[in-house]
């Protein structure tokens, strides 16, 4: 029983990788030929709608979507206004618990929609088009869209806490 439930899974996340991968990836030109869209995985900034994150095949992203898929994460963003780059992108500290592998490269020119992991164990969303450089990991891409981009940048800062907060489910 436990090998027919794995093998069902296997052939799920074969066939996610087959509807994922293709002409999505030209949606954006950092690194997304190099690396096929493998799954999804879903976030929502604040009470926005859902998201598809697009993830690369590779260990990092692997990692990230194994975690989601067993715990539901709801990742406070502390600095949204206050760091340099901060009207091009945001970043989202993960917990210490979840060991992330990463393989950084050097990246100098990000599309808007791009999603990296840098080694401090944070993803890093990048939600408009930017030059900023750095060792990450490339991870996974949101389409683009106006809807996108208003969710990102219009997610309210909660009451009572003072920071902002997205939500990711696999």
């Amino acid at each position: 029983m436990k090998r027919k439930v794995l093998t069902f899974i296997g052939l799920g996340l074969v066939l996610t990788a087959v509807g994922c991968g293709g002409s999505k990836a030209e949606t954006n030109t950092t690194a997304v030929t190099e690396n096929a869209s493998v799954s999804e995985i879903y976030v929502s900034f604040g009470d926005s709608e859902k998201f598809a994150l697009h993830l690369y095949e590779n260990e990092t992203a692997e990692a990230l979507h194994s975690f989601a898929a067993m715990d539901e994460w709801q990742l406070p963003i502390y600095h949204y206004d206050d760091y340099e780059n901060w009207e091009v992108m945001q970043y989202y500290e993960l917990p210490s618990k979840y060991e992330v592998p990463t393989n950084p490269e050097e990246v100098t020119n990000e599309a808007a929609g791009s999603v990296y992991f840098s080694e401090d164990n944070e993803i890093l969303l990048f939600y408009k088009n930017a030059e900023v450089e750095g060792e990450f990991t490339p991870v996974g891409y949101f389409d683009y869209t106006d809807e996108f981009l208003d969710a990102v940048e219009n997610n309210p800062v909660l009451e009572g806490w003072g920071n902002k907060v997205i939500h990711i489910s696999a």
